[in-house]
């Protein structure tokens, strides 16, 4: 091959450097180009199930889950209790309105809206 082929030069004319000169040079490039990058915040990815305060849609969803679960769960206990006592609708009216006020505790304690209280919050004058 001859000193003009297309091959052996790049665009401006000169011959293209060996692949160690070439990767050097890279090298050195990323070197610099990291010291003067700024460090980078520590990633804060929103899937993480570690981070601090949960989504918006998914505290929404634990709030109405505690809601329903309390309801239900007190609707299918009056309901197997009026079928075997054979208080027709009275069991499932009381148990369904006590499922009703559970879920409303458990949204109250689970949003942090009613939480735990200690006996010693008033002082009391002997």
């Amino acid at each position: 091959m001859s000193g003009n082929d297309a091959r052996d030069e790049g665009e401006t004319g000169r011959p293209t450097p060996p692949d160690s000169e070439l990767s050097a040079r890279l090298r050195r490039l990323e070197t610099q180009i990291e010291r003067k990058r700024p460090p980078a915040p520590p990633a804060h990815s929103s899937r993480s199930g570690s981070s601090e305060s949960p989504s918006s849609l998914g505290q929404a969803m634990t709030l109405s889950t505690e809601f329903v679960a309390g309801v239900i769960a007190g609707g299918v206990l009056g309901w197997i209790f009026d079928r075997m006592l054979g208080t027709k609708p009275w069991g499932l009216i009381v148990l369904l309105m006590l499922g009703f006020v559970a879920g409303v505790f458990n949204v109250m304690r689970a949003s942090g809206f009613a939480g735990a209280r200690s006996g010693r919050d008033t002082p009391r004058d002997p």
